[in-house]
């Protein structure tokens, strides 16, 4: 599973990284440490958080999160499989996106809850990214 550092987990859940040690610190996530003394979040975990803190709503105080040209980077928080079609959920910051796609697409891009992704929205479309 995917681990992110405090920095990237601040960016996918639209706060500062301050905020994102914080929470951690106040037991609000779970973090260990790597090899070289960096705190990681498993993807997972941080899936839940996003979640939880896109279901809230951030704080003025603690939102930074902007879009530039409709794109949304974010944390896969669901993948729901069908035959042909698929669901996937993103918590981008304070915005939950679900686009419907191909189950081929899904396997292709190899998503899974706890990955980074980007939602690129045209029009009615959203396209989803693996970053």
């Amino acid at each position: 599973m995917q681990s992110y550092t405090i920095g990237q987990a601040a960016q996918l859940l639209g706060v500062s990284p301050d905020t994102a040690r914080r929470w951690a610190d106040a037991g609000r996530v779970a973090t260990h440490r790597d090899d070289n003394g960096r705190r990681l979040i498993e993807g997972q975990a941080l899936a839940a958080l996003a979640v939880e803190v896109g279901q809230q709503g951030a704080d003025d105080e603690e939102a930074s999160y902007t879009t530039a040209r409709n794109a949304f980077p974010g944390i896969v928080t669901g993948v729901k499989l069908g035959d042909v079609a698929a669901q996937v959920e993103i918590q981008a910051g304070p915005h939950r996106l679900v686009s419907l796609l191909t189950r081929e697409a899904v396997e292709e891009l190899g998503l899974e809850v706890g990955m980074r992704a980007t939602a690129r929205i045209k029009s009615t479309n959203v396209h989803i990214d693996r970053t």
